[in-house]
């Protein structure tokens, strides 16, 4: 990256201490959460799980402990530009990663939320591992082997919890055993964790026989074991819908302002969040007015928002429609993209339906990244299930956030980037306020580069912001001023064109995961506003392509980090 400070300054050699704590990092942060690490494309940990008992938790947190002390002691006014801005990342991400050991505020909120319930993470990263030959196959067996103790020590850990009076939300608990009772339901065949595709070099007869015996003898028996932990012992405890928030366990309050400067890399207050999202759906009043008088002959706000959830002829007729209209959306995307970005040899797309398994309790979409090997592309995972109560309007700005030019292209980008330490070319949730601020900064972005299709079409732009609006309301509603679950759903469906269905989904998530819906609109609004920045410092000199490729430059950052890199870019640009 091109810096604005002195050239006797740019020739410092790299610090072998701060990449000797960066290839620790990496490693300690994976052998501690390698489902992630399988979803990330990670390689090397597609045989491990999680240990999920408080004295491994315990153990990480010293290790990342034991980075950040070691940290400190290099002071970053002596190391080159680069290494300054990866002193500053490792800093902040090692502090989100203890915190969230420490905090564990998963054991309070039993769900199927991915990312938040140990047990959902497994159900998605398990068949996502990338067998690519024998030894690939032997890993996989090797993880399979070891769920049943992994999933017999979340129940401990949530026993444990429950002794202490942390315990989880009742509608956690029931999403939790509906996806169990779904997963125990299918046939052997069309079990997930039986049926990965397997590689040309293995018996595959052998090798599924073997994988068959593991899932019927151990892992279902351990999955049923559970089950019966969360129909007996947690649902009956379980806090009630008007006691949702991290606030109601012991713990919480400061385990969400943890979670709050985690997600969103600032020092914002749970208040100051609040207010801002209140802020965000005032301002939104007068496009929606402007875009409704235009395409529907009403600048009534509500009238738009009724009109939009009631049209029958804005809903899909079939799954397959929504799969075209989110493939067509990345096509065009992806023809489009040299114009605006910097030239980029990065893993195709795909797109990818979810299982209805999932459906229940799933968002719209979400996004898996390819492997670091380029034997998995990326993934753009849309629900599909019930296609008469999804909005058409919707699904190209979904498809801009989580494909091209959001959350795919970022990642993906952010995988070649081989210059940079390894743990920062495989980021996601851990600098949420960035890669979540940029999968939203798309779908405007796509607007300025042409991609939507309609007005109609934009509607689900502005119906996108009001929800990630809206989520500054209600996150720290429920986790900071200890709003009812029926009071966040009340406030959303009043400020958003979305379905009851969706509004249930979106609260429900935010309850079982404090504080990471805060990262869309906070991320969001500080790259408009290094955006501003460079265009009014630099005028006619402002290219639109160097200022991605500046912020996607080195990959995933703290905010705070962001701003350094942009303001330093502002200084190199020729007069």
């Amino acid at each position: 990256m091109a810096d604005n400070k002195p050239a006797a300054e740019a020739t410092v050699e790299p610090d072998d201490r701060l990449a000797r704590l960066s290839a620790e990092f990496f490693q300690v942060k994976h052998a501690a959460d390698p489902f992630s690490a399988t979803l990330l494309g990670v390689s090397g940990f597609d045989g491990l799980v999680p240990d999920p008992s408080r004295a491994g938790t315990a153990a990480e947190a010293a290790k990342v402990a034991g980075i950040e002390r070691r940290l400190d002691d290099i002071d970053p006014a002596g190391l080159n530009p680069a290494d300054r801005i990866n002193h500053a990342v490792l800093g902040s991400l090692a502090w989100g990663v203890r915190s969230d050991l420490e905090h564990a505020q998963w054991e309070t909120g039993a769900s199927a939320s991915g990312y938040s319930s140990p047990q959902a993470m497994m159900f998605m990263a398990v068949p996502a591992a990338s067998l690519t030959d024998a030894e690939a196959v032997e890993r996989y067996i090797q993880r399979l082997t070891a769920l049943p103790p992994f999933l017999d020590a979340v129940l401990d850990r949530h026993r444990l919890a429950k002794a202490d009076g942390r315990v989880p939300t009742r509608v956690g608990v029931g999403q939790a055993i509906d996806q169990l009772n779904g997963h125990l339901s299918l046939s052997l065949a069309d079990d997930t964790f039986v049926s990965p595709p397997l590689p040309g070099d293995v018996d595959e007869a052998r090798v599924r026989a073997r994988v068959s015996e593991i899932v019927t003898g151990s892992v279902r028996p351990a999955l049923r074991r559970l089950l019966a932990g969360l129909e007996e012992e947690l649902l009956p405890v379980a806090r009630p819908d008007d006691r949702v928030g991290i606030r109601f366990v012991p713990g919480g309050e400061e385990g969400y302002r943890n979670a709050v400067r985690r997600h969103t890399t600032t020092d914002l207050t749970p208040d100051e969040i609040h207010q801002i999202g209140l802020d965000c759906l005032a301002d939104l009043r007068e496009q929606w007015a402007e875009l409704g008088g235009r395409a529907l002959g009403t600048s009534d706000v509500g009238e738009i928002l009724s009109r939009l959830r009631d049209d029958r002829s804005l809903r899909f007729s079939a799954g397959s429609e929504i799969v075209d209209m989110v493939s067509d959306a990345l096509r065009r995307a992806e023809e489009a993209r040299d114009d605006w970005f910097p030239a980029y040899d990065i893993a195709g797309c795909v797109i990818e339906e979810i299982n209805p398994i999932e459906a229940g309790s799933a968002a719209l979409a979400h996004y898996r990244p390819p492997a670091g090997d380029g034997s998995r592309p990326g993934a753009h995972c849309v629900l599909t299930t019930d296609p008469q109560e999804r909005f058409v309007y919707e699904y190209e700005a979904l498809a801009f956030h989580e494909s091209s030019p959001g959350h795919h292209l970022q990642i993906a980008s952010a995988q070649k980037l081989t210059d940079l330490p390894e743990y920062r070319r495989y980021l996601d949730a851990e600098v949420c306020g960035y890669v979540e601020g940029w999968g939203l900064y798309s779908e405007r972005l796509a607007d300025e580069m042409g991609l939507y299709t309609s007005d109609i079409s934009r509607f689900g732009m502005l119906s996108f912001d009001a929800l990630r609006a809206c989520r500054l309301v209600v996150d720290t509603g429920i986790h900071h001023l200890g709003w009812s679950r029926q009071q966040a759903m009340r406030f959303m469906w009043d400020n958003t064109a979305t379905t009851q269905a969706n509004v249930r989904n979106e609260i429900d998530r935010y309850i079982s995961w404090p504080g990471q819906a805060l990262a869309y609109m906070i991320g969001r609004r500080e790259i408009g506003r290094l955006r501003t920045l460079a265009q009014d410092r630099l005028g006619s000199r402002f290219d639109i392509r160097a200022f991605h490729g500046t912020v996607l430059g080195n990959g995933a950052v703290p905010l705070g980090v962001l701003e350094q890199i942009v303001t330093a870019w502002i200084g190199t640009v020729p007069a």
